[in-house]
């Protein structure tokens, strides 16, 4: 039975992926759960895998191409399918001006009902009365004043996208007044751009969409945060034994992805959700690691981290870590996140406040480890210290369980014996 590979969604303000590359070709042999295509979603650009096995058939989505959620863009056929798709001779194709012969089918009139069933598709509610639509081009119609029921949509089964209400918005735009068009169509980003990026002022995907995310994160999410200064003498030691029996290669992240799933397992509400106008338990720790690449930041996941060992944690960070860096990072690699950490120590950061992965909870950035001068026993002294800090979602997290959390962590931090291994 032939099989479609559809271009999966990653998230709820997914509308669209970008097909950066074929894998395979058409008419070649494919196994399930190999590399199929590259996708440039909202998250990343990843590796979407073979479906089923057998043989990759109506490509209908080139590299380069815009193609909308849950659209088809292959088939994957079993061999006997393929040898008999090939074996149908293809109707000859008559020439300018010529009338078809018996053998071949007549073109539809453009008055027939093929022409016009997609313009009345596009128009059509959904069966609640309401217009179909993706909760992304809902949200910006709204704040737009633009009306969803007019617009046109151009995804599977005229579901209206966001890219179609900026259309509508545009073109009402340009019939109400021509010259400001072009300003109401375009969305200019000023930003400070390194000689590479001066010869290409494009932003990927990834970037725009990171950039979307992040300004409903800020604008929609209850921020507050928690700073707290911790010494890093014991967790500095601890990484030089680590070190010496783990070969992977230790880093700071590592110990630190062990010391949250602890914190997060002592404090389950910090890995809670705030989903539907109510709190929802995560079943799994699964902490996310901000990584930055060359076309935007991406957040792949260590599923299941409070069961690793801290030399499955450095492994598996080290394989993500590469694989985002080099785009090839899969579906099963940005989903399911249910906390994040973001550090900056390594870029001589002392300490920063970071934006909630919603619909996370909860975000730890970490800044470098430096000697400062601190009591010790009433007495300066110069020391290891490093700043920790904490933003929560206050629908999900009150100040006192953001305390809390903060505090375990602290205290793993500072006394990490009992997580060593």
């Amino acid at each position: 039975m032939a099989t479609n590979v559809i271009l999966p969604a990653l998230g709820m303000a997914q509308d669209t992926g970008k097909i950066i590359e074929w894998r395979k070709a058409e008419g070649e042999r494919v196994t399930q759960g190999e590399p199929l295509v590259v996708i440039e979603t909202d998250k990343a650009a990843v590796d979407l895998e073979a479906p089923a096995s057998g043989i990759l058939a109506q490509v209908s989505a080139a590299a380069g191409d815009e193609v909308p959620v849950a659209q088809v863009i292959a088939v994957i056929l079993s061999p006997e399918e393929a040898a008999r798709a090939h074996s149908v001779p293809a109707q000859p194709v008559p020439a300018a001006g010529e009338t078809p012969g018996d053998g071949a089918a007549a073109a539809p009139a453009p008055d027939s009902d093929a022409q016009t069933g997609s313009s009345q598709e596009t128009h059509a509610p959904a069966r609640n009365g309401r217009r179909a639509a993706s909760p992304k081009a809902r949200r910006i119609a709204a704040e737009h004043g633009v009306d969803i029921m007019a617009v046109r949509g151009t995804g599977p089964g005229g579901v209206v996208l966001a890219a179609d209400v900026f259309a509508a918005q545009a073109a009402a735009a340009a019939t109400a007044a021509p010259a400001q068009a072009a300003t109401v169509a375009t969305i200019a980003v000023t930003a400070p751009r390194g000689e590479d990026d001066a010869r290409d002022s494009s932003l990927s995907t990834t970037w725009r969409l990171m950039a979307e995310r992040t300004t409903q994160s800020w604008t929609s999410v209850p921020h507050f945060f928690l700073l707290r200064e911790v010494s890093a003498a014991q967790l500095m030691a601890w990484r030089e034994r680590a070190i010496r029996r783990v070969s992977e290669g230790v880093t700071y992240t590592d110990l630190l992805v062990k010391i949250v799933a602890e914190a997060l397992r002592r404090h389950p509400r910090l890995n809670a959700t705030w989903a539907n106008g109510t709190i929802a338990a995560n079943e799994q720790i699964n902490i996310g690691l901000a990584v930055a690449t060359e076309h935007g930041l991406v957040v792949p996941v260590l599923h299941q981290a409070d069961d690793l060992s801290l030399r499955g944690i450095a492994r598996q960070r080290a394989d993500l870590v590469a694989r985002a860096q080099a785009g090839r990072l899969q579906l099963r690699d940005l989903q399911d996140g249910t906390f994040t950490i973001s550090n900056l120590g390594m870029y001589g950061v002392d300490a920063f406040t970071a934006i909630i992965n919603a619909p996370q909870a909860a975000i730890l950035a970490v800044g470098r480890i430096a000697e400062r001068v601190v009591p010790v026993d009433g007495q300066p002294a110069v020391r290891p210290m490093l700043t920790l800090s904490l933003s929560c979602d206050h629908r999900v997290v009150d100040g006192a369980r953001g305390a809390e959390f903060l505090a375990t962590v602290a205290e793993l931090v500072e006394d990490p014996a009992a997580l060593a291994d």
